[in-house]
Parts: C-alpha cells; sequence; structure tokens
C-alpha cells in the first residue's frame, strides 16, 4: 500500500486493522520504530504518511467510503479440526468479508490479497452475495478478484516497483482493467498478466511451492556434497549455468523459512488430497518433510563436531530471522534449530541486528536467563539462552559460533578478535556459506561449511 500511495499520488489509501496498538506503531513519529523492518519502507512511509496514505483502526467508516476493498489478513494453517496442519484457517478472511458486506456502500470492488487456497474467492463472493437480497434497499454490489503478491521479505520494495509480473484474476473485465490501470501507473502494461480468479489463486501456491522446492532440491544435494568430497556451491555454479534450471533459489543454506513457503505447501498437499490426487499431495508434502530433516540434520551435526555433548556448553547463535534484512522470524530455520539445542542443554548466545529479545523469547517459548542463574534447568537438562547487541560479546566464552542469517555484518567478522576470546578447540559452523574460510581457518578456529566436502 506504501508504494502504491508512493506512486499514484491521486489516490488515497487507508490501512485498517482491528488492533489499535498495531495501528498507532505505524502511526509512530520514530520511523525507526515502524513494527515491521523492510529496507526503503521507511522512507515511503515519511513520504506518504499523512498525505495519501492513512493509518486507521476505524473500520467501518473507511469500508463505507472505499471503492476499492484489499483483503490482505493472516491465513495460517489451521492448528485442530477438519484439515488440521495442512489446510489454511480462513477465519480472518471470512470476518473480514462479512465486515465488507455489511458496511460497504454502492459499487466496491474486493480484492483477496492474502495468499489464499484455490476456490476461496467462492467463499468471500456467497460472503457478499448474501448482503444484497433486497438490491433496493442496500444498493451494493461488489466484483470479487484475486491479486496475489510476489514480493520477497528484504527486497519487496524493489519487487514491488519492478515486479516480474502482476497477476490479476477475476470474471468482470471492467474490474480487473479497473486494478490495471493502477498497477499501469508504473508497471508496463505487458507484465500485467490476466487470468480466471482461480488460476491466479492457484499460481500464487504454486509458485511458492516451486521455490520452496528448489531450496528443499539444493540442500539436499549439500548433504551428499559432505559425504563425497564435492563442493555444493561449485555444482549450484555449475547446474545455474543451464539456462533451463537457472541460478536463483540454488544457495544452500539451514532451510526455507517464512510465512508463506510451508504453509501454502501444506494447503496444496491438502488441496491434492481433497481432490483426490494423493500422488500429487505426497510429492509436494516430501519438499517440507526434507526441509524438516535438513534443519535437525544441522543441529545433530553441532553436536557431534563439539564431541558428542554441549550439555552446559555456551554456543553463540548469529541471526535468528529467517532471511537477511527483515525482523521476520515465522518458521524460521534458526527456531528449529535452537531448540535442538536447548534439548541437548546448551547455553546459547543469540545475536540479530533487527530481532528483539521478546520476539526470539516469544519464537522459543522460554524467557532469557542471566549469566549469573545459569544453568537454570539442572533436573531436566535444559538449557537456557541470552540476547546480546554486539557480535564479540555474544561470541565470548563460547566453544561455537554458528552463523543462521546471512546479514552482510557476519560476512565482514574479525575472526582473528572472535578466536582469541573462544574457549578451544572452537568451531564455527557457516550455514550460508558468507564468512571468509580462510581468516577462519587462519585464526584457529575449525570451520564446517553446509555442502563443502573438503
Amino acid at each position: 500500500m506504501a508504494v502504491i500511495a508512493d506512486k499514484c499520488p491521486d489516490i488515497t489509501i487507508t490501512v485498517v486493522d482491528i488492533n489499535k496498538e498495531r495501528i498507532d506503531a505505524w502511526n509512530e513519529e520514530n520511523l525507526e520504530k515502524l513494527p515491521i523492518f523492510e529496507p526503503g519502507l521507511s522512507e515511503k512511509i515519511k513520504k506518504c504518511r499523512g498525505q495519501n496514505l492513512f493509518f486507521s483502526s476505524e473500520i467501518e467508516k473507511n469500508i463505507q467510503c472505499a471503492d476499492m476493498i484489499f483483503i490482505s489478513v493472516n491465513t495460517p494453517t489451521k492448528k485442530k479440526g477438519l484439515g488440521a496442519g495442512q489446510a489454511s484457517d480462513l477465519k480472518w478472511v471470512e470476518a473480514c468479508a462479512r465486515q465488507v458486506a455489511e458496511f460497504a456502500t454502492g459499487y466496491t470492488i474486493v480484492v483477496e490479497k492474502s495468499t489464499l487456497p484455490v476456490k476461496t474467492a467462492e467463499v468471500i463472493k456467497n460472503i457478499l452475495a448474501a448482503s444484497q437480497t433486497n438490491l433496493e434497499k442496500t444498493n451494493k454490489s461488489f466484483d470479487v478478484l484475486s491479486n496475489p503478491e510476489f514480493l520477497a521479505e528484504g527486497t519487496a520494495i524493489k519487487d514491488l516497483e519492478d515486479p516480474d509480473r502482476v497477476l490479476i484474476g477475476g470474471e468482470n473485465q471492467n474490474a480487473i482493467d479497473i486494478l490495471s490501470n493502477i498497477y499501469n501507473n508504473w508497471v508496463p502494461r505487458k507484465k500485467i498478466l490476466h487470468t480466471n480468479i482461480w488460476s491466479s489463486e492457484l499460481a500464487k501456491l504454486t509458485a511458492n511451492a516451486f521455490l520452496a522446492q528448489r531450496i528443499s532440491s539444493i540442500n539436499s544435494i549439500s548433504a551428499l556434497c559432505e559425504a563425497t568430497g564435492a563442493s555444493v556451491s561449485e555444482v549450484s555454479r555449475a547446474i545455474g549455468s543451464d539456462k533451463r534450471i537457472g541460478s536463483k533459489f540454488l544457495d544452500s543454506g539451514p532451510g526455507f523459512g517464512g510465512s508463506c513457503f510451508k504453509k501454502d505447501i501444506l494447503n496444496l498437499v491438502y488441496l491434492s488430497n481433497y481432490f483426490g490426487l494423493p500422488e500429487v499431495a505426497e510429492f509436494w508434502e516430501q519438499v517440507t518433510i526434507l526441509n524438516n530433516w535438513h534443519q535437525h540434520r544441522i543441529s545433530k551435526l553441532i553436536v557431534k563436531k563439539l564431541f558428542g555433548t554441549i550439555t552446559e556448553k555456551k554456543i553463540c547463535i548469529l541471526g535468528f530471522s529467517f532471511k537477511a534484512n527483515t525482523n521476520d522470524t515465522r518458521e524460521s530455520s534458526a527456531i528449529v534449530i535452537c531448540k535442538d539445542l536447548l534439548e541437548e542443554g546448551a547455553r546459547l548466545s543469540i545475536h540479530d541486528p533487527k530481532v528483539s529479545e521478546k520476539q526470539i523469547s516469544s519464537d522459543l517459548g522460554v524467557e532469557p536467563i542471566a549469566k549469573e542463574n545459569y544453568p537454570a534447568n539442572k533436573e531436566n537438562n535444559y538449557g537456557g539462552w541470552e540476547f546480546h547487541s554486539d557480535i564479540l560479546t555474544a561470541a565470548k566464552g563460547s566453544d561455537a559460533v554458528v552463523v543462521l542469517t546471512e546479514w552482510e555484518e557476519y560476512s565482514t567478522i574479525q575472526w582473528d578478535l572472535i578466536a582469541k576470546s573462544m574457549r578451544k578447540p572452537s568451531w564455527v559452523f557457516d550455514s550460508r556459506s558468507i564468512v571468509v574460510k580462510e581468516k577462519v581457518l587462519k585464526a584457529g578456529l575449525n570451520l564446517w561449511r553446509l555442502g563443502d566436502g573438503n
């Protein structure tokens, strides 16, 4: 919405939410305190907020005056009931549709922006249609469009300003053209694709599934490289130069995370089973199974390298967000790996330049432990963790440093200084292949790099 406001100064945009605290944060004068960190976002907010971009908790009022409404709420995987563990929970989408049906006036275009399973538009259309039972009294009419987002966190602004494509699915060409004209203010017409609404919904799930599949594929090869003496970076370069394959999403790492990949694949699995395609479901489910295996593989490898036990050993964790240039930790590999290490009794010292101590505590389900109180869980042999804002302090006295997020500052660490403060023999576990190998070895540290069999 910030990008649309920037590119279309004649359009007034209001972002609404039932969470007033969240809205207050978006109206925060100090742009450093915005709820989401995304490179370039604060500049857009500063330029447009109060001009044609507004944040409000007055939902009814803003629905009434809207010509177009984007439904952009969360669609998490269901935790219980029919389809639990795979199907998307659409309760927030339904709640939004009911609010729109109740408060909208005149003609309104409703746009699915959330990542949704195929046929969700049918649910929205039915709810909206129910509000039109007496057209003479209500004077309401609606069109529903699907307009999924294909951006990546960390490069979201760039992805929006120069997209590979904009996808709009719908049944009414006039409604499609109205939304197309908004994007056409900065996106070439040839990049704006029109489909039916079901193809648009499925395209988003499929795109995420294909990207996640590439990540699981190259991570499976990284394990084979380690076993055979090959280098996954060299293998990636070799196959990525093939035009039929391409080089994108062939960087090995600790596994995919974020709000979409796992959720969308599981949704695809559920839909495939629902429509009687168990072989298709099994194929896509294997992508998430391998991702989980890979994350636990890294945890086990750390324990193995540290003489088979990490009880009361200090391990420095560098990076907790699921990728660099975001403070998003949803489905982050760091959560799984850190929980594994805590189960083994380790004392974790965690650093991340953008993720807060409060968020880490929420994700791990364990409060941090002050140094003087450690160890705190002797009876069950469960470890503890502490947060540090300085890398050198975080690594001091540690047996190992584990790089889990590809933050740029981790690629320029002075390993000679780090090595002096670590307990010998010391290890560096680089799951992102971003540290300078020669500098780590020269500092007298042992190095394990994902997919490096040398």
